[in-house]
């Protein structure tokens, strides 16, 4: 497979107003054709300035086996890239950006995407999990060609009365009611921690916490509990753990931190 690790690689050959001379970072030419777009490599000639000779030419794609994506896309979303390409049919797609900016992807080979699931719970607004794909969609992630699997447990389904927060919208929470002896209560460590405080009779039903489910790896989840943030596993299984309230920046953090300590290996 073959993705430009950068837009500034690829150059659009629609005419040659400086004859047969190219930009000196350029490494592929996109070169317009009667019938399509023609996907060259390119090593510019040994020299200085911005247009150098060309040294070298290599026909990788014919216009019979490019696509082109009618959408502008974000080009820096480099695991989207590789998803598209491979559902077009043709050996390579050509993309366009936002700002024209061009680029493609030859080959394209989903193998490797590396999956990273991440765990968290609603209602309400699953925190973690959305902003991972609000950031995901910026294309912060694109150098670490990842994909994300979540895993978003709806805490209704429990079989309890009393759940954490008023914020989620429940008639009965810890935040709001006290227990009476005997009801269930769904919560995670901290909630058992304050029924035990409180001395209120409530059993607890389900633990809610995101890291109860946790059993893919490399993975990412957000819990309450300080103490366990930034933790590189999890019942046996590796990844990252952040802290409810976490920032996108760390968030980000956390993600490229998982990936990269996955990828070197134990």
């Amino acid at each position: 497979m073959i993705i430009p690790a950068h837009c500034k690689q690829v150059g659009f050959a629609s005419s040659k107003p400086y004859d047969d001379r190219v930009y000196f970072l350029s490494r592929y030419l996109i070169r317009a054709m009667p019938d399509g777009y023609e996907i060259l490599r390119v090593t510019p000639a040994d020299g200085s300035g911005l247009l150098r000779d060309v040294a070298e030419t290599e026909v990788l794609a014919r216009p019979d086996e490019v696509a082109v994506c009618p959408q502008r896309v974000n080009l820096h979303g480099r695991a989207d890239l590789i998803r598209r390409a491979a559902a077009s049919g043709r050996r390579c797609t050509v993309f366009t950006g936002h700002d024209e900016h061009m680029t493609f992807v030859l080959d394209p080979d989903e193998s490797v995407l590396l999956t990273v699931h991440v765990y968290d719970i609603m209602p309400p607004r699953p925190h973690l999990a959305m902003t991972i794909k609000e950031l995901d969609a910026t294309g912060i992630f694109g150098h670490l060609l990842v994909r994300f699997a979540y895993h978003c447990h709806d805490i209704r389904t429990a079989d309890a009365e009393i759940f954490p927060c008023r914020a989620a919208g429940f008639a009965r929470t810890l935040d709001a009611d006290r227990p009476a002896p005997g009801e269930r209560v769904a919560c995670c460590l901290t909630g058992r921690q304050l029924l035990l405080e409180t001395g209120a009779g409530a059993q607890p039903a389900e633990d809610i916490c995101p890291l109860a489910r946790v059993d893919e790896e490399p993975f990412i989840a957000r819990c309450c509990r300080s103490e366990r943030t930034g933790s590189p596993a999890w019942n046996g299984r590796a990844g990252a753990i952040v802290h409810w309230g976490s920032s996108p920046k760390e968030i980000a953090d956390a993600v490229e931190d998982c990936v990269r300590r996955w990828r070197e290996g134990p």
